[in-house]
C-alpha cells in the first residue's frame, strides 16, 4: 500500500488530545528471563529493582522499572548471561487446551549457538567488496536526534574511509551510490592498490545526500549483470535508512543470485525497513545490522567486514539424539554459513510422547579450513510451562517469515499454510490482520476509525526551501495514525530543545517529498538563527539559541585524519601533516629514527601504529583491520629491527604500549 492510498483512507473523525506538562501514561514493566546457562546481571538506561532470581542455579530471574516511565527516553535493557559460548536449548510445552500434535499443542525446543572459534582464524586476502551505499534525501539527517551530530550520509563516508583503508591489497573493489538512480565509482571492480584507493577516495569527497528517492533494485541488478572475480568471492555491503515499494523484488533478486555472493545489510536511523535489511541479508548468507540513536556506524560495518574476511565454514552438518519414541520436526531452515561470535537461533517441534526425566543431544559440526569443529548440547526434556508461549510464537514467526520470502509465496497453498500459522499462533502475518473485539457482544466493532493526534513534547524548527522559510513547528501535535499501519515519517526535520511547557495552535496541512507524507505542521514565523544545509529538494536546518551549528563541514577526529593519510599497503608516509598529527615538530620524525638504514615511511608507520594504541584505543574495534594490515608490512619490512624501533618510538611519543601489539 503506498502512502497516497494511506491518504486517501484518512477518517473523517479527529480527536486531538490536550497539551499537558507530562503525558497522561506511564510504563510499567516486569521482565522474566531465563536461560540453561545462568543469568549473570542486567543493566538499564532506567532504574531497576534488584535483580531477583528464581531458582537456586541463577536460570531464572526477574526485574521490574523502579519507576514508572514517563516516556522522556528509550527504555534499554541489557541481559548478561553466563557461558555465552556454549550452545544451550529450551523446551518450552505446548498449551494444554490445544490438541497435540499441532504447533501450538506440541513442545516446541529453541536451540541458541553463539560459536566462538578455538584461535582467531587469519583473513583470507582475496575478494571482490561492492559498497552500495543511499544517497537519497533523508540521507542528510541527523544519526542522532541531537542537531550536533553527524550526518547519516557523513557517517557513511566516514565508514567507507575505514572500509577502503582496511581491504587487503590484491583484493576488488567499487562503490556504487542510489536514490532515484543510480551511478558507481568505477564501471567495473577494480583491483585495490595505492593508485584505485585514492582514487575511490577523492571520489568520495563529493559524495552527497543528493540523489532523490530509493530505488535499489536497478543498482542490484546492474551489479549483478557484471561477472564475479574468479578466486575473488563477492561480498556486497548495503547502506540505508528507509524502505522500497517493492521490497519482495528485492529480496527475490538477492536470493536468486546468492550461489555468487554474500550480502551484508545495515539500516540507518529509525525509519530503516526491518524485512528489506534483514531479508537481503539472510537471503545471501550474510549478516545485518541496524544503527540508531548515538549509535556509531563504523564498529558494526567493520564487524561485518572481519566477518567477509574470514574463511568460509564448509561442511555444516546438524544432528539430534531423542528417544525412540520422539520425532523431531525443524521449524527453521538451517544456517548455510556461521560466524565467528554470531548467534543463531534454531527452532523445531517436537513430536509424539515426551518423557520428562530422560535427555536430548544436539551436535553441530562444520570445517573451517583444515580444522573440524563440533559443539554439543544437551538438553532436558522436562518442558517449562508458561501462559504467554513465547517460544512458540517466534517460531511461528520464523516459520511464516520462510514462507513469505519463498519463490512459491504465491501460490494457494503457501497461503493457506501461512494462514494457518498466523490463527493458530496468533502472530500477525501479510495475509492476517487483528480485529478490535467487543468482548461482550463478541462481535467485531463496527465503529469508524478515529484520528487521534498525540501531543510530542520539546519540538520546534524550521524548514527552508532556498532561503525562504516555510515551516516551522513548536512544541505541540505530531499526529500519529491510528488507522491502518503506518505514520507521517519525519524525513528531513531538524529542531532545537524548547521548554516542556511551550504552548502552539497546532497543525495544519502535509508536506509531501514525491508521494511519501514528510511533515505535517502550521506555518509560522522566522526562527532566531538558523543555516541551511542542501537537502534533496528542501533545506535541512539546525540551529541554536547563541551558535549556528555547521553541518556542511563536521570536526574531523584526530584517529580519522591519521587514517586518512594511511597508504593501501598499510604504510604512513613522514609528511609534515603526519608530525602534526603525532604532536611532533618539523622533521621530527626524519631526525629520531633509531637506526641510519632504517626507511622513513617504516619508522613512521610504527609511531602511527603506537600513536593509535595509545591515544585511539576507544575506537579500537574501527581501526583494528587497517592497523592488522599495517603490522603486517612493518614485519615484513622491520626484520631485526623492529624491537629498537618500538622502544625508541613510546621514548619519542612519551607512551608505553605493550611490544606484543607487534607480536614481540
Amino acid at each position: 500500500m503506498d502512502h497516497k492510498q494511506n491518504c486517501a483512507q484518512v477518517p473523517g473523525v479527529t480527536q486531538d488530545l490536550p497539551r499537558v506538562k507530562r503525558p497522561p501514561y506511564t510504563l510499567t514493566l516486569q521482565a522474566q528471563i531465563q536461560s540453561p546457562l545462568g543469568i549473570s546481571r542486567v543493566q538499564s538506561n532506567c532504574g531497576l529493582t534488584p535483580l531477583e532470581y528464581l531458582n537456586p542455579d541463577k536460570t531464572g530471574a526477574k526485574v521490574s522499572l523502579k519507576d514508572e516511565h514517563r516516556f522522556d527516553k528509550d527504555v534499554e535493557m541489557l541481559i548478561y548471561y553466563d557461558n555465552v559460548h556454549t550452545p544451550s536449548a529450551i523446551v518450552e510445552a505446548g498449551v494444554e487446551s490445544v490438541a497435540p500434535g499441532t504447533l501450538m499443542g506440541d513442545p516446541v525446543v529453541m536451540v541458541n549457538i553463539y560459536p566462538q572459534f578455538p584461535e582467531k582464524p587469519s583473513l583470507i586476502t582475496s575478494g571482490e567488496f561492492i559498497f552500495l551505499i543511499d544517497r537519497s534525501g533523508s540521507m542528510e539527517c541527523s544519526m542522532s536526534n541531537e542537531d550536533d551530530g553527524p550526518s547519516r550520509i557523513q557517517s557513511a563516508k566516514d565508514t567507507l574511509l575505514l572500509l577502503l583503508k582496511s581491504l587487503p591489497m590484491g583484493c576488488f573493489f567499487n562503490i556504487y551510490g542510489f536514490g532515484s538512480h543510480f551511478d558507481s565509482f568505477f564501471p567495473a571492480s577494480v583491483e585495490y592498490n595505492q593508485e584505485t584507493m585514492c582514487q575511490a577516495l577523492e571520489k568520495l569527497k563529493g559524495v552527497g545526500a543528493d540523489m532523490g528517492g530509493t530505488e535499489i533494485l536497478e543498482p542490484l541488478t546492474d551489479i549483478y549483470s557484471k561477472p564475479c572475480k574468479p578466486g575473488h568471492p563477492r561480498q556486497l555491503f548495503v547502506f540505508t535508512d528507509g524502505e522500497v515499494s517493492n521490497t519482495k523484488m528485492v529480496i527475490a533478486e538477492v536470493r536468486k543470485n546468492a550461489s555468487s555472493h554474500r550480502c551484508f545489510s545495515f539500516g540507518i536511523g529509525q525509519g530503516a525497513s526491518t524485512e528489506l535489511i534483514k531479508g537481503i541479508a539472510k537471503a545471501a548468507s550474510g549478516s545485518s545490522e541496524f544503527i540508531t540513536g548515538k549509535e556509531r556506524m563504523q564498529p558494526k560495518v567493520l564487524q561485518s567486514l572481519k566477518f567477509a574476511l574470514q574463511p568460509a565454514v564448509t561442511g555444516l552438518t546438524i544432528n539430534w539424539k531423542l528417544p525412540s519414541e520422539l520425532e523431531l520436526v525443524l521449524l527453521s531452515q538451517l544456517p548455510t554459513v556461521i560466524f565467528n561470535e554470531q548467534r543463531t537461533i534454531i527452532y523445531a517441534q517436537l513430536k509424539g510422547k515426551v518423557d520428562s526425566s530422560l535427555e536430548a543431544e544436539m551436535s553441530l559440526k562444520y570445517s573451517l579450513k583444515e580444522q573440524v569443529v563440533q559443539n554439543s548440547v544437551k538438553f532436558s526434556l522436562q518442558p517449562n510451562k508458561t501462559q504467554r508461549s513465547t517460544i512458540h510464537h517466534l517460531a511461528a514467526k520464523t516459520m511464516i517469515g520462510i514462507l513469505d520470502s519463498g519463490s512459491d509465496r504465491g501460490t494457494d497453498s503457501v497461503k493457506k499454510r501461512m494462514i494457518d500459522i498466523s490463527t493458530q499462533a496468533n502472530v500477525i502475518s501479510p495475509k492476517t490482520a487483528f480485529i478490535a473485539i467487543n468482548k461482550d457482544l463478541n462481535q467485531p466493532l463496527q465503529k469508524a476509525m478515529v484520528r487521534r493526534n498525540i501531543p510530542n513534547y520539546g519540538f520546534s524548527g524550521v524548514m527552508y526551501q532556498g532561503s525562504s522559510p516555510v515551516l516551522q513547528c513548536q512544541a505541540g501535535s505530531i499526529p500519529k495514525m491510528a488507522y491502518a499501519s503506518s505514520s507521517l515519517q519525519f524525513d528531513s526535520m531538524c529542531y532545537d530543545e524548547e521548554d516542556e511547557e511551550t504552548s502552539t495552535p497546532g497543525f495544519s496541512g502535509v508536506m509531501f517529498q514525491g508521494s511519501s507524507p514528510v511533515l505535517q505542521c502550521q506555518a509560522m514565523a522566522h526562527p532566531r538563527k538558523a543555516r541551511s544545509a542542501p537537502f534533496g529538494g528542501f533545506s535541512k536546518m539546525m540551529f541554536a539559541p547563541d551558535k549556528i551549528l555547521d553541518t556542511d563541514h563536521p570536526k574531523e577526529s584526530p584517529v580519522m585524519k591519521l587514517i586518512s593519510q594511511q597508504n593501501a599497503d598499510g604504510s604512513w608516509l613522514p609528511d609534515d601533516s603526519l608530525h602534526t598529527l603525532l604532536g611532533l615538530k618539523p622533521q621530527q620524525i626524519k631526525k629520531s629514527v633509531p637506526r641510519k638504514h632504517i626507511e622513513l615511511n617504516l619508522w613512521a608507520t610504527v609511531l602511527a601504529v603506537i600513536w593509535l594504541h595509545a591515544f585511539g584505543a576507544d575506537t579500537k574495534d574501527e581501526w583494528e583491520l587497517l592497523v592488522d594490515k599495517s603490522l603486517s608490512w612493518i614485519k615484513a619490512n622491520a626484520g631485526s629491527d623492529l624491537g629498537g624501533c618500538v622502544i625508541a618510538g613510546n621514548a619519542l611519543l612519551k607512551t608505553s604500549v605493550d611490544p606484543c601489539v607487534f607480536g614481540l
